[in-house]
């Protein structure tokens, strides 16, 4: 598992390492069952404190993305990935409409959130 930790991000390092391994077991890189190393080793790997890797693997379970057993380690879950991205969805969905939300009292219209929306997501893709 290659996780890599951008210093210059605006995002926090325990949400880079959960978006990751979030990511690499949507796109099923890691499948139901595969052992994830455990929060020591992760955080010497990556040079981080054992805090941060606790508090990412801590959001993977409130996600049902992993499962930890006391002693086993922790563990990708069986979780269907269908359902995980509907859930996924769903949120994007509701992000979508407080966007709009704002757009309209903003005054902008149809084509110009389109357009500002366009504008972030190749900004976005650049980084």
């Amino acid at each position: 598992m290659n996780i890599l930790i951008s210093n210059s991000s605006g995002e926090p390092i325990y949400a880079q390492i959960v978006s990751q391994i979030r990511q690499l077991i949507l796109n099923g890189e890691l499948e139901p069952g595969t052992p994830l190393p455990s929060i020591r080793q992760l955080a010497k790997d990556l040079q981080i404190s054992v805090i941060t890797t606790k508090r990412a693997y801590e959001e993977l379970e409130r996600e049902r993305l992993i499962d930890s057993m006391v002693g086993r380690g922790s563990f990708v879950s069986g979780v269907n990935r269908e359902f995980l991205r509907e859930r996924r969805l769903k949120a994007l969905e509701e992000k979508l409409a407080e966007a709009a939300a704002e757009s309209r009292m903003l005054g902008l219209d149809k084509r110009e959130l389109f357009e500002l929306l366009e504008t972030v997501y190749e900004e976005d893709e650049q980084a």
